[in-house]
């Protein structure tokens, strides 16, 4: 396989990942198709927008008698048909995460952001200070950033921004994506456990993670959140210098003085101690952030930006006149529309922690407005029994919840049980309420809206399309 491919054929190319890999290969001028199943938007209407074919329904004839390389999505099972196609054929084939690297990485120095939660925000916002800096990186995001109207760039800048997954390659390659990657700088947020459908507890995770810490080069960095005791657990295992944020007092580089402006938020960053970066904050050095994103955890998702970015060269003022212009991620407390004097916003969260914090900070940026949960228990990890008992305390936050059905795939499995869950949220003092359908909760929505509501939709999913049917509904009022 050269550089010189005639055609790229990409199995499960609608995913954020794949098709972030998509569109860089057609900007670098491969002929790039594809297919998918149970497509959705943002990522199947961005590569139509980018005029990328592909086909809906896996079948051998999809792969074009020229291939020259067939990338496999770790949603591919050994046995898809145009998995079983370009073997039989002997067409070459790489995991997304080498394709990655082969295509797009292309040895430069990558800063992957990674961790359980805030990945897909702190890698936009990474990027987006990079490119109002001048610096031209390369990225790739699972979701699309606002500012880009992508979730990629080629670039051809020194640096590469990637959001870094630990669930697996491919079927055929069980390791974590994010070694593929061979960061140099890392951001590492949060770790929880996630991915019940791989993982069978936290400490199988937490071993992946010291790899990838240990695994280092010595001149990277890592930027790590002292908040997070699992993290904070690991950072011995890093091969290279480390330089850790957050609200906790023992913090390299503290966060205080946060406080909600409108949608956004401003904070303090307080560096009592050499960061250690090569444009770290001095010690003693106090500087004042602004951010147009709601939530302590998006202060310090910013913070972790800052880090970065100084250790990279770019000066405060440069990273707050970047900050200032960020416009977000499409699906992070995205606003979908306003009708009938009711506010819908669709968000990712399908982790209690997410959850909990995206309420946290929709309540902030909506002070004195009735909030509502909306949630559909998507991916495997939320729809699994396994959070049954966490998920009732992390709704407290809202004033109302309405619980979809739990998304059951072809698979079966034990689920979660949304009508319990909805009586264990009423208990703690929140009204709950668990619907038969997304088509019955539509019709909650539409009969318990009022004025002056806020309602939040989550999902990993697109959520039927709940979002515009509820907006087109209260726009007939």
């Amino acid at each position: 396989m050269t550089d010189a491919s005639k055609n790229i054929h990409l199995l499960g190319i609608c995913g954020t990942a794949m098709a972030a890999l998509a569109g860089s290969l057609h900007a670098m001028g491969y002929r790039v198709t594809g297919t998918d199943e149970h497509v959705y938007p943002p990522m199947s209407d961005h590569l139509r927008r980018l005029g990328i074919a592909f086909a809906e329904g896996y079948r051998p004839e999809n792969i074009p008698p020229d291939a020259e390389l067939v990338v496999v999505g770790n949603v591919i099972r050994e046995a898809n048909p145009e998995a079983a196609e370009m073997r039989r054929r002997g067409v070459p084939y790489l995991s997304m995460a080498e394709a990655v690297q082969r295509f797009t990485i292309r040895g430069r120095y990558t800063v992957a952001v990674v961790g359980t939660h805030g990945k897909t925000t702190t890698t936009s916002l990474m990027a987006h200070v990079l490119v109002e800096a001048g610096a031209d990186p390369g990225f790739l995001i699972g979701g699309i950033a606002r500012n880009f109207g992508s979730n990629f760039r080629v670039g051809a800048g020194p640096q590469f921004v990637i959001e870094g997954d630990e669930y697996d390659t491919a079927y055929f390659d069980k390791t974590p994506k994010f070694f593929k990657y061979r960061p140099t700088g890392l951001i590492f947020t949060s770790l929880e456990f996630d991915h019940a459908d791989i993982y069978p507890d936290l400490d199988a995770i937490r071993t992946q993670f010291a790899k990838l810490l240990a695994g280092l080069p010595a001149e990277g960095l890592v930027v790590a959140c002292a908040d997070q005791p699992h993290v904070k657990a690991l950072l011995d295992r890093a091969a290279c210098p480390v330089v850790t944020y957050g609200f906790e007092p023992g913090a390299d580089c503290r966060l205080e003085e946060w406080r909600a402006e409108g949608t956004g938020a401003r904070f303090v960053t307080a560096t009592p101690i050499a960061t250690g970066a090569r444009q770290g904050n001095a010690p003693g050095e106090r500087l004042t952030w602004s951010v147009p994103l709601p939530g302590r955890h998006n202060a310090l998702n910013a913070a972790a930006v800052v880090l970065m970015a100084r250790h990279l060269g770019h000066a405060p003022e440069r990273i707050q006149a970047a900050f200032s212009t960020f416009l977000g991620v499409k699906r992070r407390q995205e606003l979908r529309g306003e009708a009938a004097g009711v506010t819908v916003l669709d968000d990712f969260a399908h982790h209690p922690t997410a959850v909990r914090e995206t309420l946290a900070a929709v309540r902030a940026a909506y002070p004195g407005r009735r909030l509502w949960a909306v949630f559909e228990p998507r991916s495997f990890t939320a729809r699994s029994p396994r959070f049954q008992a966490e998920w009732p305390g992390a709704f407290t936050g809202a004033d109302q919840v309405a619980l979809a059905p739990a998304f059951r795939p072809a698979s079966g499995g034990d689920m979660l049980d949304t009508a319990a869950l909805a009586a264990a949220i009423g208990a703690l003092g929140t009204p709950a309420h668990a619907a038969g359908s997304n088509d019955a909760l539509l019709d909650y929505l539409l009969a318990e809206a009022r004025a002056g509501d806020v309602l939040l939709l989550m999902s990993n999913g697109g959520f039927d399309n709940l979002h515009e049917r509820v907006l087109a509904e209260l726009r007939k009022r």
